[in-house]
């Protein structure tokens, strides 16, 4: 059984290699894809790598809500994974949200520079 701060490094490692995976696609795509994409790439893939969740009654700790609900719909159903489920659900409705708020304010005027016209 690991401790208290054994969990804590696993978890900081995993946020770290989520981060540093998700950062690496961004700038690797920024010559090929528009910002609108990277960015909802961006989100998205945080959201799914990032959410977490209980993995399953009676625990206190958290993991990875993809890995959760991929464990518990193979194991045993997707019933089972529906708790999992739910918050990827709203982290994807969350990134798709604060993107499409990017492409309306940050996004726009980046492409209508001050002078263009």
């Amino acid at each position: 059984m690991t401790g208290q701060s054994d969990y804590l490094v696993a978890t900081l490692v995993y946020l770290g290699s989520a981060l540093c995976a998700l950062g690496a696609l961004f700038w690797w795509l920024r010559r090929r894809w528009s910002p609108l994409w990277r960015w909802l790439l961006l989100l998205a893939g945080a959201a799914l790598l990032m959410t977490p969740a209980y993995p399953y009654e009676g625990v206190n700790t958290f993991a990875p809500a993809l890995v959760v609900a991929a464990f518990q719909m193979l194991t045993a159903g997707p019933e089972a994974a529906a708790h999992a489920v739910r918050p990827l659900a709203a982290a994807l409705g969350l990134a798709m949200l604060l993107t499409l708020l990017l492409y309306f304010t940050v996004l726009r005027r980046a492409r209508h520079a001050p002078g263009d016209h």
